[in-house]
């Protein structure tokens, strides 16, 4: 999911705020300062604060209305004609609301010109407001800011149809930076360069002449690095259930979310890492100072150590712990790789590591040494939940479906730390991260960082 997507989609929900409130004074102004107050005089009357505080909730009480109507789905390609279908469906909604209110309450106001010319302007000033959100999107669209560069696979009709569609249609939000033909080899070795300098985000299959094994295989392909994967719906079932279907050049297009992360889930994971790391940090700033003065106490070097680290999409950060090994202790990692206790992968695990500080014993146990982890939330590197962020040198000896660990940001804690923190091998590792990655949810992100305190106080298999 392009980030910009979520921006946009993001911006509807304060856009339409404003949006419901400009039309509730728009409709005060109509009927109490135009021709309307002498045509018909007024029985109902109302202050304007009194009217404005009464908009104001009500157009906050509409916009869960509106996402449960799927206003704020976060769609690819969607036609004004089914934006302005989702604004009157949503503020039909809304309407009912309020009329069951009145029902039941008939104290709240009587003026049923206030509550039909608030609907109907809802609908327009929601609309408005939208357009023009829209329209900004497309103007960066035609400057290829924010679009899905994407490579078709396929030598038929359709194939041909969809490019051209695409390429006529520079608002659509992609833009086609390579077709391949034939699905071998060659076309896979060009894909790989492309991938690896971040050239493409999407890859859509258009050719219904291809194998299940080999269309298996361009889809474990983009999996494994990173790619976006989409193909023409008459070419294989959908066995998945992290779908949608889309419409690009009036070719059905089925696109497989690489996770359910992929839209809202991105975008509500990352409110709650910043609301509740940063709430940590501020608690945890006693400890920070003490942690400090007794590593400064303990052995020479810097308080904090940043070690180079690949996130989603294997992105480079640099993750802040507290040091907790001597100086330099990288440099020794070489001759201790004969003592690796995690064998079968390509993590460096050894208990009773002597480039280990005695205070940096303690800090490991339990797991203080990761606190300063809340820093790289809030910056956005990593997540509280996730895989385990992993060294460049270990993500070069990653295989097959160990790459997908790159899908989402890595996390402070995770599914693996929990159940088995370092006594786990690197492929039981990887299948639990896997398991996260493919059945993410909100309420799964609580479990894990309610378990995490447990698992730290019990101080199992830390090293």
């Amino acid at each position: 999911m392009k980030r910009s997507e979520l921006l946009f989609s993001f911006l509807l929900i304060p856009v339409d705020y404003l949006m419901l409130v400009l039309a509730g004074l728009a409709v005060y102004f109509i009927r109490y300062n135009t021709f309307l107050v002498q045509l018909r005089p007024p029985i109902f009357e109302i202050g304007l604060l009194e009217y404005l505080q009464i908009v104001l909730i009500v157009s906050l009480i509409w916009l869960p209305i509106f996402a449960l109507a799927g206003m704020y789905s976060i769609h690819r390609t969607l036609r004004l004609i089914e934006e302005f279908n989702q604004v009157i469906l949503g503020c039909s909604s809304g309407l009912v609301l309020i009329v069951l209110v009145i029902f039941f309450r008939h104290e709240l106001f009587g003026s049923r010109f206030l509550v039909l010319a608030g609907y109907l302007s809802g609908i327009i000033f929601v609309f408005l407001g939208r357009v023009i959100i829209r329209s900004i999107q497309r103007s960066l669209f035609k400057k290829h800011i924010g679009v899905w560069r994407v490579i078709v696979f396929g030598e038929d009709r359709t194939a041909y149809n969809l490019i051209n569609g695409l390429k006529n249609d520079s608002q659509s939000g992609y833009f086609v930076i390579r077709h391949f033909r034939k699905l071998d080899h060659a076309s896979l070795g060009s894909l790989s360069n492309i991938a690896k300098n971040n050239g493409a985000d999407i890859v859509i299959l258009a050719d219904p002449n291809h194998g299940r094994r080999e269309v298996s295989g361009l889809y474990e392909f983009c999996q494994e690095h990173h790619l976006d994967f989409s193909y023409a719906a008459d070419i294989l079932e959908a066995k998945q259930s992290n779908v949608e279907i889309t419409e690009l050049a009036s070719i059905p297009i089925v696109h497989i979310k690489r996770t359910p992360l992929d839209g809202w889930g991105r975008i509500v994971k990352r409110i709650m890492d910043v609301i509740l790391s940063s709430f940590a940090l501020i608690m945890l700033l006693p400890i920070f100072v003490l942690c400090a003065i007794f590593i400064k106490l303990d052995s020479k070097g810097p308080v904090f150590v940043r070690l180079k680290r690949l996130g989603d999409a294997g992105r480079k950060f640099e993750l802040y712990k507290f040091r907790s090994m001597v100086k330099d202790a990288h440099k020794m990692k070489t001759q201790l790789s004969i003592f690796n206790e995690r064998i079968g992968g390509p993590l460096f695990k050894i208990k009773n590591d002597p480039r280990i500080t005695r205070f940096g014993r303690f800090l490991r146990k339990w797991s203080i040494d990761e606190l300063p982890n809340f820093i790289n939330v809030v910056k956005g590197d990593i997540s509280l939940v996730g895989p385990r962020p992993h060294e460049p040198e270990e993500v070069s000896k990653y295989s097959g479906m160990q790459k997908r660990l790159l899908n989402i940001k890595p996390g402070v804690t995770g599914l693996a730390q929990i159940c088995g923190r370092s006594d786990l091998s690197f492929d039981e590792e990887a299948r639990l991260d896997l398991f996260y990655i493919e059945n993410w949810n909100f309420w799964l992100d609580i479990s894990i960082l309610l378990r995490t305190p447990w698992v730290v106080i019990r101080g199992k298999n830390a090293v």
